[in-house]
Formats: C-alpha cells, sequence, structure tokens
C-alpha cells in the first residue's frame, strides 16, 4: 500500500470517531435536556410547603375592655324658671358667663292686671309647702349621704391596711377606693340639692309676698348657684307664665361622662370599674370609674340599620382637673371600660383561633409541619384570645391560617 493510501485511510478512521463522537454527544445532550425536563415535571407535581405567619405563646397581662362613644355633661345642673307670670325683660347674659349664688338672671314685671285672685294665692301658697318638703328631704339626703362616705371612708382605712400586710388585693383596694370617691360625690351633689332647695323656698316665698304689689315693682329672678350659664332658653322680652323656663346653670369643673354601650356588654361592666378616656383631644388619656348603671335601656338603630337594645353607664373622671380643664359639657369622648383583667394569663392572636367541629383549635407549628390542637378558650379581647388549656407559653401558632393549611401539611415561614 502506498504512503497515499494510508494517509487516506488515516482520514476516513478520523472523520469516522469526529462523526461517531458528534453522534454521542448530540445524543448526550439529548438525554439530559429529557431527563432535566423530567426532573422539572417531578419538582413542579411534588406537594410544597404552604408560606404560614407564626407567633409565639405568651403569659402575660390580659385585659378585656368595651369601648364606646360618649359625651360629657355637668354633673350637677339647674335650669332656672320663672316663679310667677308677668312681662320678662331682655335676659343679657349669654353661654359661658360667669354666674354667682344669688346674681340676677332676669327680671320680671308685673302685668297690667295683677295677680290679687283667691287661686293664684292658692297655688303660690302650696308652692311654698312644695318648696319647703323639698328643703327637708335634701337636708335628709345629706345626713344619709354623710353617713355613706363615713362609712366607706371606714372601710377603705381598713383594706388600705389589711393591704399593706398583704391580706388584700389590689383589685380590693382599688375598688374601696372607688366606692369612698363615689360616696364623696354623692354627697357633694346632696349639698348640691339642698342649695337648690333652698333657693326653691326663697323664691316660692318671694312670689307669694309679690302677689298684688305695685305696678312698678319688679321681681328678680336669681342664680341658686356659684357657676356658669349653660344655656339660655328664653332670651328674649315677653310674657311669661309661672314654671316657664329662662336659664340653665351650672358648674362646668364638675364633669360626667354618659356612654351608651349594648346591653350585653353592659352586664359584665360594675360600679367601679377602671375607664380609660380616650379622643378627647388632649395628649393623653384620661382615668376614670364607672359610678352608675342606669337600670333602663332604649332602643337605637345602628349605623348599619340594625336595631340595638343600650343602656347608659355614668363615669366620673379620676385625673387631676388640671388635665381636663378645657372640656366642657356635650364634649365628645371615647370610652374604654375594663371588663376584665388577669395578670399571668396565657394568651395568642386573635387571628390564631378557629373553629373546628363545634370547638375550638389553633394550628401549632412543629418539625416543619401543621400540627392541629384543641384548645379551650376563655375571654376573648379586641386583639388577643386567653387560652385556659390546650398551648403552653414559647410554642408557635400559626396565625390567619389559610384553607391550604392542615393538619400534617408541611409550612415554611414567610
Amino acid at each position: 500500500m502506498t504512503q497515499e493510501s494510508q494517509d487516506e485511510a488515516v482520514r476516513r478512521a478520523s472523520r469516522k470517531r469526529k462523526a461517531a463522537l458528534k453522534r454521542w454527544f448530540g445524543r448526550g445532550l439529548l438525554f439530559l435536556s429529557v431527563a432535566g425536563l423530567l426532573g422539572l415535571l417531578a419538582v413542579s407535581f411534588m406537594p410544597q410547603p404552604v408560606p404560614v405567619d407564626v407567633t409565639e405563646v405568651t403569659r402575660g397581662s390580659f385585659v378585656v375592655s368595651v369601648t364606646e362613644d360618649g359625651q360629657t355633661r355637668v354633673k350637677d345642673r339647674y335650669v332656672v324658671s320663672a316663679p310667677i307670670a308677668g312681662n320678662l325683660a331682655r335676659i343679657t347674659l349669654h353661654a359661658g358667663d360667669a354666674v354667682e349664688d344669688g346674681a340676677v338672671l332676669g327680671r320680671i314685671l308685673p302685668m297690667a292686671a295683677p295677680l290679687l285672685d283667691a287661686r293664684t294665692r292658692a297655688q303660690s301658697e302650696a308652692r311654698v309647702l312644695a318648696a319647703q318638703a323639698s328643703q327637708r328631704q335634701a337636708r335628709a339626703s345629706i345626713g344619709r349621704a354623710e353617713a355613706a362616705l363615713e362609712l366607706a371612708q371606714s372601710q377603705a382605712s381598713r383594706r388600705e391596711a389589711l393591704a399593706q400586710s398583704g391580706a388584700v388585693t389590689t383589685a380590693v383596694l382599688e375598688a374601696a377606693s372607688a366606692t369612698r370617691r363615689a360616696r364623696a360625690e354623692e354627697l357633694t351633689s346632696a349639698r348640691f340639692g339642698a342649695r337648690v332647695a333652698d333657693y326653691e323656698v326663697r323664691m316660692a316665698r318671694a312670689a307669694l309676698s309679690r302677689m298684688g304689689g305695685d305696678a312698678g315693682e319688679q321681681f328678680e329672678v336669681t342664680s341658686p348657684i356659684d357657676g356658669r350659664v349653660l344655656r339660655v332658653i328664653q332670651s328674649s322680652a315677653g310674657v311669661v307664665g309661672p314654671g316657664t323656663p329662662l336659664v340653665e346653670v351650672g358648674n362646668p369643673a364638675a364633669l360626667e361622662v354618659v356612654v351608651d354601650v349594648l346591653t350585653n356588654d353592659a352586664v359584665q361592666i360594675h360600679a367601679g370599674a377602671q375607664v380609660e378616656l380616650l379622643r378627647w383631644g388632649g395628649d393623653h388619656p384620661l382615668r376614670g370609674h364607672v359610678r352608675l348603671i342606669e337600670p333602663s335601656a332604649f332602643s337605637r338603630v345602628s349605623a348599619l340599620g340594625v336595631q340595638e337594645q343600650r343602656v347608659n353607664i355614668v363615669i366620673d373622671l379620676d385625673s387631676p382637673r388640671e388635665q381636663w380643664q378645657a372640656l366642657g359639657d356635650g364634649y365628645r369622648i371615647q370610652a374604654s371600660v375594663r371588663i376584665f383583667e388577669e395578670d399571668a394569663a396565657v394568651q395568642i392572636p386573635a387571628s390564631a383561633a378557629f373553629r373546628h367541629e363545634g370547638a375550638w383549635a389553633v394550628y401549632l407549628l412543629r418539625d416543619g409541619k401543621a400540627k392541629l390542637v384543641p384548645v379551650e378558650v376563655g375571654r376573648r379581647g379586641d386583639l388577643m384570645v386567653q387560652i385556659l388549656a390546650g398551648l403552653e407559653p414559647g410554642q408557635k401558632v400559626i396565625v390567619h391560617p389559610s384553607d391550604r393549611v392542615a393538619d400534617g401539611v408541611d409550612v415554611a415561614l414567610r
């Protein structure tokens, strides 16, 4: 074989090897592509962990409150009425004006025909007797209020002494202090009522003494208390009859808060309950306590068109006057009434608990899986739920579980 033939054979063998390598390389790429595609399909059909949010079960202070809007009002207010018929001179006072006890609020001039008939005189004499009876009743109320305050002060002093030795709880001590404050407020109101009753007697006697007076004589209607004018009811001059409302006066420094709540919330509120007053316009919340839950409810249609049964609760302010002196009568305020409190309660967010087969349950995060655990729920607040049994502090629970979360499903943190 010549040299040229040998070289040609070598070239042909080399070309065959290159062609074979290309074939195997192409088959290898095809195989890898198919294998990769199959792998991707397998991975896509494999179950993926469900992304979840988790939080920790905690133990700490747990508070349940009822929050509603209300308004302030002057605690002791008085509507001054005309004690006799006559021509009322124009009242120059305006709402907000300061008045003193005995200050002239209005003047009544006699009409052309003097009131000398026997019927009118008998009515005036009866009015004097009724005012005197109210005066005696008001003074008796002062005695009862003083006795109740003395008893409340004695009980509060004893419980303060017991609290120093640890014999009573802080809640009992706070309740005794609230009772003492309430009795003090009742005594203040009773004394106010007595002053008003004395004023009624003076006005009734003055009206009786004016019967048959000369036409030029005028009758002065005076203020029964030191305070401010809340409202001028009859400002224009004109003829008025006995009992016509003229001016409303009161003391803005003695404010209370009136809040209407649902009746099913009211049954959980008790007198003396602590209250936090919010959104009143100041920089800090105010403190108060429930003095009274009114015994009679009323109906009101909500913004959604649902008829509700509601009842008023009356709240006394405990914060110093300097903190809320800008408040006036009829101001809007939000009250958060505390109805339950526990210092060391096991609790979770309300969004973690859900109903399951007629009971409450949660999903625990355990070894990367969701574990369905039944729990016993106690009180429910706006954001947190008290757990009585089923969970321990430190465990991880899933919040806002979606319908993809089930018992034993793989989960992953978001």
